[in-house]
């Protein structure tokens, strides 16, 4: 090792390596990080949102999942029929997208629906249908069913909750739904 004028070491110079040759160099081996699985990262398993606990559940054609929480007494909504609901809409991590029940007076603004699938969401379409007034159920709608435009009801009336719910059209959407009236 050389000293400068000031007694302290001098500075090595290392010529450039690349940092390909170096890892070469120590050992590590890209190839066997693709070839062997043993190094991989484990996948984690994609699992469905659990919304609806121990009790039965229906599953739709479509994807839909219904759970009666109230089966209700009244008169049944049939294809066709406009209705009056409550509704709770949840993103599939349970955050709150919009709701026609205020969380903090408990006042309700129901909202009028046609059971037509070119005018309501055909996920919430299928949950309504047969359901008795009085009635209450969750679903989980997946995407396919759910909100593919943004003329199909219900909407959000406020900027935000309607922001929100189209900015996550692409994920399942989980409504809690009560059948009000058959009009």
């Amino acid at each position: 090792m050389t000293m400068d004028f000031y007694g302290q070491f001098a500075p090595l110079t290392v010529k450039s390596l690349p940092r390909r040759g170096l890892l070469k160099a120590i050992g590590f081996n890209t190839v066997l990080l693709c070839v062997s699985p043993v190094f991989a990262a484990p996948m984690p398993e994609v699992k469905e949102p659990q919304v609806f606990g121990k009790m039965l559940t229906l599953k739709l054609d479509s994807g839909v999942r219904i759970q009666d929480i109230i089966e209700g007494e009244g008169q049944k909504a049939q294809e066709g029929d406009l209705v009056e609901v409550n509704y709770v809409c949840r993103r599939s991590n349970g955050y709150f997208v919009h709701s026609t029940v205020d969380q903090f007076s408990g006042e309700s603004s129901p909202v009028i629906l046609p059971l037509d699938e070119n005018q309501i969401i055909k996920g919430l379409k299928e949950v309504l249908i047969g359901m008795k007034v009085g009635g209450k159920r969750r679903a989980l709608i997946p995407p396919s069913v759910g909100y593919i435009n943004e003329n199909l009801k219900p909407v959000p009336e406020e900027f935000g909750p309607r922001r929100s719910l189209f900015s996550h059209a692409n994920e399942p959407l989980i409504f809690e739904v009560q059948l009000l009236k058959v009009l």
